[in-house]
């Protein structure tokens, strides 16, 4: 079968070359490391913009078994899921319990996004802010899962003070029986979000964090940041406590960030895994070995990827994601719920496709080749 693919700027020959990735099971043992996980849509439902969300369980789950098979953590029902974008308060819950009890099966390790996203859109009070993330914050610690305190859009649009987020945060990381992560998801990520601790200006909104981290001490695991700013992630790192983590969500310069320097290193909770999940396992696997040079060659083409997966409007990666899991054979379809699949251009697709064979990330070329001569036909590129 033929492995050539006419692209909008030309044909491509796909190589295949992501077959030399094994999947060996153990975990990493240099670094934690989270994959943050994208679900799966049942294509038959109505998940259209507005409709409630109907997801594909078995290739859902199915997705989760492959990550715990390379050793990655899984995050559950984070923004990489549609949180926010599609996937509602109910069909997070109840992923989020059926994930666990995965984890349970597989051995897998399992984190949870804890968000407020029940609360209807608009204005909130911080007593109803407060109480749902408490209810969620249950949800997540009844499941068994390691509680992520998500940054909450309610919270952003109420808080009127530094105040008000160390007295919600403090208040949720008091009733957690296991030590939390906590989430700063920047504006790039969701413009919902700016100014969130506070603080437009990083650097201040920076200190209520350390503050934060410094009251409840043995109570927090880590801190996921995703900013997109190498130089502020080591700085924030560095200010960290002992024992404390910081977990780089910086999809654009994760090689170096996980690698670090003489002060120490990122651990990683990230959304781009989910997509590179087999070299970047391998990458992993070189660093555990003591092997640098190995984990940047691994790496290196998989940063330019992770550049145009994410690139502006960023929140839209997750189109990206779902596309390259239908053109790897983890799912049957390029459907999203809330009819996302529409959220990048052919042309983005087409370059993501590219770079995906250039990355070793599509183990099966002839897979890869049909189902991407069979989308751009649809889309207006003709096919040989």
């Amino acid at each position: 079968m033929s492995v050539v693919v006419r692209l909008p700027d030309g044909p491509l020959t796909l190589s295949g070359a992501g077959a030399g990735f094994a999947a060996p099971g153990a975990r990493f043992t240099g670094r934690v490391a989270h994959a943050a996980a994208h679900v799966v849509a049942d294509p038959t439902a109505e998940n259209v913009p507005g409709a409630p969300p109907v997801l594909d369980w078995d290739a859902t789950l199915a997705f989760r078994r492959h990550l715990w098979s390379h050793g990655f953590g899984v995050a559950e029902a984070m923004d990489t899921a549609q949180r926010g974008m599609g996937l509602d308060h109910s069909a997070a819950r109840e992923l989020i319990r059926r994930s666990a009890a995965e984890a349970r099966a597989c051995g897998g390790t399992l984190v949870a996004g804890v968000a407020t996203d029940q609360l209807p859109p608009g204005p909130a009070s911080l007593d109803d802010i407060r109480k749902a993330y408490a209810e969620q914050l249950h949800d997540v610690l009844a499941a068994g899962a390691g509680p992520v305190l998500m940054c909450s859009r309610h919270l952003a649009a109420t808080a009127r003070s530094a105040d008000d987020y160390l007295d919600v945060y403090g208040r949720l990381i008091a009733d957690s029986d296991r030590p939390v992560i906590l989430h700063w998801l920047g504006p790039a990520f969701d413009p919902m979000l700016a100014g969130y601790w506070g603080a437009a200006d990083p650097e201040r909104a920076a200190g209520t964090v350390v503050d934060l981290i410094a009251a409840h001490p043995g109570r927090i695991d880590g801190i996921k940041l995703s900013l997109l700013d190498e130089a502020f992630e080591v700085t924030l790192r560095r200010r960290l406590p002992p024992g404390v983590r910081m977990y780089t969500g910086d999809d654009f310069h994760y090689p170096a960030l996980i690698r670090g320097d003489e002060h120490g290193h990122s651990d990683a909770l990230l959304g781009v895994f989910a997509a590179i999940a087999a070299p970047a396992a391998a990458a992993l696997r070189a660093l555990d070995a003591g092997d640098p040079g190995e984990y940047h060659r691994i790496l290196a083409p998989t940063v330019t990827l992770a550049r145009h997966l994410f690139a502006a409007p960023t929140w839209y990666y997750k189109t990206g994601i779902v596309f390259l899991a239908w053109l790897t054979g983890h799912q049957d379809h390029f459907t999203m719920v809330g009819g996302v699949q529409s959220g990048r251009s052919p042309a983005h697709l087409a370059t993501l496709l590219r770079l995906a064979d250039a990355a070793a990330l599509l183990p099966d070329a002839e897979l890869a080749a049909s189902r991407a001569r069979a989308w751009l036909t649809t889309v207006g590129v003709s096919q040989p």
